[in-house]
Order: structure tokens, then C-alpha cells, then sequence
């Protein structure tokens, strides 16, 4: 099993920057991928952004297409979200995910986003 502790969240204003952080520990051998999901009230959770490991393939949706950046620090088991400009819409609960391309199967406890206008 692996454990992901997201961190890096809080109060934006608008047009603001934020980095997430998410650590991977346990079974780190066996992840293809990580994502970073959101989910804001009364939606469901969606992919925001994804990377595999080898960091050979990466995922935007087109809602952060020029404005978030995934990366990692595979010595640290580190996956990093960079959001830049920030938008209101932009405010959820932003979870870490580990597994395999399109499949993830542990998740982070999540960390909040608060973008204000």
C-alpha cells in the first residue's frame, strides 16, 4: 500500500499562485502514476492533472490547460501541482492520487483551496 500526505494548500486571491505537495511513502515501487483530483461542494471529483512516474506522460484538463503544472521529484516520492493564476472556480478540495495511468487506488487525505475574489 501506498500513503500520500498532501500539504500546501490555503487562501488565495484571485490571479495568485499555489504549490501542492503530495509525499508518497510505503510501496512506491509499485506506482505507475500520480494525479491530482479536486472536488469542490456538490461536485464530483474530477482529474485535474496527472504524470507517470517516469514523468513520460502527463494530463492536463482543460480547465488548468497553461495554468497548473505537475511534476516530481522521484528522489523525494514527491508530486508537485504548480497553479498559477488562480481563478474562483479554482477553489476545492485538492486530493493526491497514486496507481496506475487512468486507475489510482490510494488517495491523500486532501487540502483545501480557497481562491477569493
Amino acid at each position: 500500500q501506498v500513503q500520500l500526505v498532501e500539504s500546501g494548500g490555503g487562501l488565495v486571491q484571485v490571479g495568485g499562485s499555489l504549490t501542492l505537495s503530495c509525499r508518497a511513502s510505503g510501496r512506491t515501487w509499485s506506482v505507475g502514476a500520480m494525479g491530482w483530483f479536486r472536488q469542490a461542494p456538490g461536485n464530483e471529483r474530477k482529474l485535474v492533472a496527472a504524470l507517470t512516474w517516469g514523468a513520460t506522460r502527463q494530463y492536463y484538463a482543460d480547465s488548468v490547460k497553461g495554468r497548473f503544472t505537475v511534476s516530481r521529484d522521484s528522489a523525494k516520492n514527491t508530486v508537485y501541482l504548480r497553479m498559477n493564476s488562480l481563478k474562483p472556480e479554482d477553489t476545492a478540495v485538492y486530493y493526491c492520487a497514486a496507481g496506475q495511468w487512468g486507475a489510482y487506488d490510494s488517495w491523500g487525505q486532501g487540502t483545501q483551496v480557497t481562491v477569493s475574489s
